[in-house]
């Protein structure tokens, strides 16, 4: 006697598998058909109509008057037409100045430099040498050429007031003296004074060692060593060179 065997799914026939697993995708497939038709036939509640009355209370305008119509008018044409651009303020420009060119004449200007530049009083006499040569004004006690003196700096009141005599006269005094080295002079002697017995040329060669005296040139030469005439003329309140 054979044993009994419990049938199993995969013991079936092909066919009746296939049939099966139709049938189920059938049934599903109905299922969301009737899902979908109850979904779509129900209809949305009505809202329901509120009986409240609602009342708006908004206060009259009993002054504002109704616009008239050529008022209406005005404020559609301004709002149509376009707002005509500000011009801008005009610029000045500058005036150009005119020029007007002196009238020449035939006559030429100098000035009071020019004009002293040409006095023929002040041009070197001939045979004193070449122009900017220093001028011949005299020998000196031992035969010596002097030249007049160009003066580095002049001297003040007080390098010459110190060697005056007491209640010294106006007057003037004349000495010679060798040029040396840093426009300085020594050896001086006394020439000439005015008045006689003033003691004025003996102030002069006392304050001497003080002046500042320029070396005479010569051809553009400085001559140092060369003697020069110094005159000092003293008045009262003062005094000049000469």
């Amino acid at each position: 006697m054979l044993p009994y065997q419990v049938p199993y799914p995969q013991h079936r026939a092909p066919l009746s598998r296939r049939a099966s697993g139709v049938a189920l995708a059938l049934a599903v497939n109905l299922l969301l058909l009737l899902v979908l038709l109850s979904l779509r036939g129900a209809s949305p509640e009505k809202q329901k109509v509120s009986s409240t009355l609602i009342v708006d209370m908004l206060p009259e305008a009993h002054d504002a008057a109704p616009p008239s119509p050529s008022h209406e008018r005005q404020a559609a044409r301004a709002l149509t037409q376009p707002t005509p651009a500000p011009k801008p303020p005009p610029v000045a420009l500058p005036v150009k100045p005119t020029i007007t060119q002196p009238q020449q004449s035939g006559l030429l200007e100098l000035s009071k430099a020019d004009l002293a530049a040409s006095d023929i009083a002040h041009l070197p006499r001939g045979g004193d040498g070449s122009a900017g040569d220093s001028q011949e004004v005299g020998r000196g006690p031992s035969g010596q050429v002097l030249y007049a003196a160009e003066w580095a700096r002049h001297p003040t009141n007080a390098e010459l007031g110190g060697y005056l005599p007491k209640n010294a006269p106006d007057g003037w005094g004349l000495v010679a003296c060798k040029t040396i080295p840093g426009d300085r002079v020594e050896d001086c002697e006394e020439l000439d004074q005015h008045p006689l017995g003033s003691h004025l040329a003996s102030a002069v060669r006392q304050a001497a060692w003080q002046f500042r005296v320029r070396p005479p040139r010569r051809n553009g030469k400085e001559l140092v060593g060369s003697w020069v005439r110094i005159r000092i003329d003293y008045e009262t309140g003062g005094w000049s060179l000469s």
